[in-house]
């Protein structure tokens, strides 16, 4: 059954994206199944991958807002080794319609139940913005992977999104766990980034990934040839770190199956 990870943060321009992409690409790459959403009606994720968001038969929007099972609307992107169910500006008007529909925070989660068997994680990339399909995302998510940079006005973010994380905990979804928070466009030369990044372990502990993403121009770049750095440049900084993030999240997934317990820090 699937691990279902929402890549989330309320705060724009913190790799949420980024780390959907590459991420899917280096656990593809570990010969695991995986499932990328792209829950943002700005198409990135889609993009991101080499597919064109204008082109493709069917998105997630056709699978929130008409039924479409979304087995139907999974595509393979040329390279790597995972799937993606792409997204395009037509998720706009699920935004507003999913609002006037009964069970309107489910319906991912019931979309996604048929198709759990046959991946080992799902990863949603949300939009950046406390929405519906945020919401959706939280809902049907088993944990929350966090993406942030180490700045002050992060932690602020960081805050309000820990505070919808419980909402959602409390009233549509009591599973909801913090998978972990992972440091993005990292400088170590950077007093304030490393201040906050002890801030963030000194609080969160073992939540806090080990791995770091550093800032990077392969990574930077890789999106605008629609490749993950993975294939863009193998041997970068980026994805050497993206490689690292996904064997530390197979390890922590191992330990919990062995133990039966919650999913602790690798």
């Amino acid at each position: 059954m699937a691990k279902v990870i929402a890549v989330a943060n309320q705060k724009g321009g913190v790799g949420k994206t980024t780390t959907c992409v590459n991420l899917a690409a280096s656990l593809g790459a570990t010969q695991r199944r995986v499932l990328l959403i792209d829950l943002d009606p700005q198409g990135n994720a889609t993009m991101g991958v080499g597919i064109d968001k204008n082109a493709v038969d069917a998105t997630i929007c056709d699978v929130l807002l008409d039924g479409l099972p979304l087995r139907n609307a999974i595509v393979s992107p040329a390279e790597g080794r995972f799937s993606v169910v792409p997204s395009n500006q037509a998720l706009t008007a699920a935004e507003v319609e999913l609002l006037q529909r009964p069970r309107r925070e489910f319906a991912l989660r019931d979309a996604l139940e048929p198709v759990l068997g046959d991946f080992d994680y799902v990863l949603i990339d949300c939009p950046p913005s406390l929405n519906m399909l945020t919401v959706n995302a939280l809902t049907a998510a088993d944990s929350v992977l966090i993406p942030m940079q180490c700045e002050y006005y992060a932690l602020e973010g960081l805050s309000a999104l820990i505070g919808t994380i419980e909402q959602i905990r409390e009233s549509a979804n009591p599973k909801l766990e913090i998978h972990g928070i992972l440091r993005t466009m990292f400088d170590p030369r950077n007093n304030l980034a490393n201040e906050v990044s002890s801030q963030l372990i000194e609080h969160f502990g073992e939540r806090v990934y080990r791995t770091v993403i550093p800032r990077n121009v392969r990574l930077a770049e890789a999106p605008s040839f629609g490749r993950a750095v993975l294939f863009h440049d193998k041997y970068s900084r980026g994805a050497l770190a993206y490689l690292a993030l996904a064997g530390e999240i197979n390890r922590r997934e191992a330990a919990a199956r062995s133990t039966g317990g919650e999913v602790p820090a690798a």
